[in-house]
């Protein structure tokens, strides 16, 4: 149940058209849909303005699709699913057809009206993967979306060139590996929000981007903020969040 839902649900009362009792029925079954193997928080959106998303790694496809049919008869929004396996994706192209897959990033439904614009640079293409993570996340989340492909610091001419798509945006996503300096060189051109996030793209003393998270931590340029290692989805949700934000 949506807040939309929820609105109808409470003027159906107060208009005498629906019974208070059959309301409350209603209501009473909005928390969670208990699954054989999984509680579904169908309330979230309620709360929050955003569905639950489904984490697909380390669930089996049927599961998957379980949660993506409870999901969708609980509201209208699309449901989002991260890190699918290939069989995952197959499953979910065979059962709907409104699928948009981007790597192993995908949703399920009509993505929302997008309100304000989240820019997600990404500094080389090994980064691409995360990169289309935020960005499909942040797209799923209600916000436009505009990528800047391999725009790192060995070539800082391919990052001036992008500037008009950081003066554009209302919150930035950079998804940077191996030294992890890009964010800093972004946030000291532009006062815009940022979310930083490290990959594990690197050799080996990157140990699996934790230098690049040490360096995003320690960036001399102020008002960074820094999600974990890989972390596409929560960089995508934050910036998502900053943009409806600013755009209302």
């Amino acid at each position: 149940m949506d807040r939309t839902q929820a609105q109808e649900l409470l003027s159906a009362v107060a208009s005498g058209e629906l019974d208070p009792a059959d309301a409350l029925d209603r209501l009473a079954t909005a928390p969670y849909d208990t699954l054989a193997h999984s509680l579904v928080d169908v309330h979230r959106e309620l709360r929050t303005g955003d569905p639950e998303v489904v984490y697909g790694a380390g669930k089996t496809t049927a599961q998957v699709l379980d949660v993506v049919e409870a999901l969708r008869a609980a509201g209208d929004r699309a449901v989002l699913i991260t890190r699918a396996a290939p069989e995952t994706v197959h499953a979910l192209q065979a059962a709907h057809d409104d699928v948009f897959v981007d790597g192993t990033t995908v949703t399920v439904g009509a993505l929302p009206r997008g309100r304000g614009t989240v820019a997600v640079l990404a500094a080389g293409t090994s980064d691409g993967p995360v990169a289309a993570e935020a960005a499909l996340t942040a797209r799923a989340f209600g916000a436009d979306v505009e990528r800047v492909d391999d725009v790192g610091v060995s070539g800082l001419h391919r990052l001036l060139a992008a500037r008009p798509a950081l003066d554009r945006a209302d919150c930035l996503v950079v998804v940077a590996g191996m030294e992890g300096a890009l964010p800093s060189v972004v946030g000291g051109l532009v006062g815009t929000p940022l979310v930083a996030v490290p990959t594990s793209v690197g050799y080996g003393a990157s140990f699996g981007g934790l230098a690049a998270l040490l360096a995003m931590l320690n960036a001399c340029a102020p008002g960074i903020t820094v999600v974990n290692i890989d972390n596409g989805f929560g960089a995508g949700v934050f910036a998502a969040r900053v943009a409806r934000r600013t755009a209302r």
